[in-house]
């Protein structure tokens, strides 16, 4: 399958969008203002609103790489082509 230029950047700007806005995340629930993340404030007792979170965090980390990833070697073999 070929992908066309804009397609490709597309991709690769989605997988680092995607670590950019999730990475903020994962640091704000980690520092929890809200108090819903851990029992008491305490980051020994993590709630399931923190277990579930995370997942959602871990698997847009994973997507969002696996996305950026066919991006970059779409922009790649334009490039090859190109030449």
């Amino acid at each position: 399958m070929k992908l066309s230029r804009p397609v490709s950047w597309f991709l690769a700007a989605f997988g680092v969008w995607s670590w950019v806005i999730w990475s903020t995340f994962a640091k704000n629930l980690w520092k929890d203002s809200g108090g819903q993340a851990f029992v008491n404030g305490d980051h020994s007792q993590p709630t399931a609103f923190f277990w579930v979170h995370l997942l959602l965090a871990v698997t847009s980390f994973f997507l969002g790489t696996a996305v950026g990833v066919i991006g970059l070697r779409g922009i790649l073999a334009a490039r090859r082509a190109d030449k």
